[in-house]
């Protein structure tokens, strides 16, 4: 692997903390004084999606675990929850990445709109089953809505600003591996 080939994995690995930590702090402020009637998307979700079926080497594992541990604890969830339903959706996406790589966005948008909606079922169907307190149902849809309704302009985003792209077969990734 050249040496502009791992400063370019390493700096987008930067790029990508920085963008969740950018979106955990707009999303800590305190920008209004009633409660919202709606919840927004979960936007570092749908980054590390997008990135992950674009680009995997830019999204380690490890990485995921720490900044979706770290919004646990910064969103007051059940520390580490969501961050291992995350990380396994996430790894089950980044085995697909490949065979989705070939497909057409809409089946990639379906596909990451599964795994939403599995992900918030089981994270609903846990907290549930442990007698936990949790948002209402209605807060939840919405969110999981808005999240898959966002995905796109993420996507959109990742490959035009921040360059994301999905590589075409025979390109050489970061790695120096073939795809």
């Amino acid at each position: 692997m050249g040496e502009n080939a791992t400063l370019q994995m390493w700096t987008m690995r930067a790029l990508y903390l920085g963008l969740a930590l950018f979106v955990m702090f707009f999303s800590l402020l305190p920008l209004q004084t009633l409660p919202r009637g709606w919840a927004g998307p979960e936007l570092i979700v749908a980054l590390t999606f997008a990135w992950i079926l674009r680009r995997p080497e830019y999204v380690p594992p490890l990485l995921v675990a720490g900044v979706m541990l770290l919004g646990d604890l910064m969103f007051h969830r059940p520390p580490g929850l969501w961050a291992a339903l995350v990380l396994i959706a996430a790894e089950t996406l980044r085995a697909r990445h490949i065979g989705l790589r070939d497909l057409t966005f809409a089946v990639e948008w379906v596909s990451v709109a599964t795994t939403l909606v599995v992900m918030t079922l089981a994270y609903r169907t846990i907290l549930a089953v442990l007698l936990v307190d949790q948002a209402p149902l209605g807060l939840s849809f919405i969110q999981l809505l808005m999240t898959m309704i966002c995905y796109p302009l993420v996507v959109l985003v990742s490959q035009s600003v921040f360059g994301v792209r999905k590589l075409a077969p025979g390109d050489i990734d970061a790695l120096g591996g073939r795809t």
